[in-house]
């Protein structure tokens, strides 16, 4: 599908309207420690405090922020990526892919538990709204016009709603069990650009 009709499928022109806000295209911090799950009793004044003014408004007033003016639609760094509020791990980078929407997508979540998935009938249109399981932090959206060799699924989320943590700070971050994901994934590349594989090409 080309990248208007993408982006056709996710803004109506109402949604277009409010993306005209400024965008927040400064990563969160990927040197903080995971949050509990008591982060997710925080008042609207704490997430204030916590989140900046683009991060509150798309994760916890279900705003959308500008296609292409985010931190990680164009992000090819390797790593996971959790719930800005929460700290639970949400997605990985090696889901990830270029959707052409200017947002970033995936094709699975980590964990089906951390993902809440709720009707969304706003601005006209019917979809199918994610949110962070404990941090019910607004995420996104899924679509089923994803690339149907991983599964046919399109998670459409918001930057603003997720940090990133690279693979060199998972450990740091609190997030080693992570680190064997990325070694298979070095494994598979590797598997690849080795001559026996070129060999039994041929």
């Amino acid at each position: 599908m080309n990248k208007p009709a993408l982006l056709s499928l996710f803004c109506s022109p109402v949604l277009l309207v409010s993306l005209a806000s400024a965008a927040d295209p400064e990563p969160a911090k990927a040197q903080e420690k995971p949050k509990t799950p008591e982060t997710t009793k925080m008042t609207k004044d704490e997430l204030r405090s916590k989140l900046t003014p683009m991060q509150y408004k798309v994760a916890c007033e279900g705003s959308t922020e500008p296609p292409f003016r985010n931190a990680y639609w164009d992000n090819h760094e390797p790593g996971i990526y959790v719930d800005v509020i929460s700290g639970e791990p949400l997605f990985s980078s090696t889901t990830k892919f270029d959707s052409g929407t200017g947002w970033p997508s995936f094709t699975q979540s980590l964990k089906k538990e951390a993902i809440v998935e709720k009707k969304d009938d706003t601005y006209g249109m019917v979809r199918t709204e994610v949110r962070s399981a404990k941090g019910d932090a607004h995420l996104g959206h899924v679509f089923n016009d994803g690339p149907k060799e991983a599964g046919g699924l399109r998670y459409c989320i918001n930057s603003a709603s997720l940090r990133f943590i690279p693979v060199a700070k998972l450990k740091e971050a609190g997030y080693p069990e992570y680190l064997p994901l990325f070694e298979k994934e070095g494994e598979k590349e590797a598997a690849k650009a080795s001559p026996e594989s070129k060999d039994a090409k041929k």
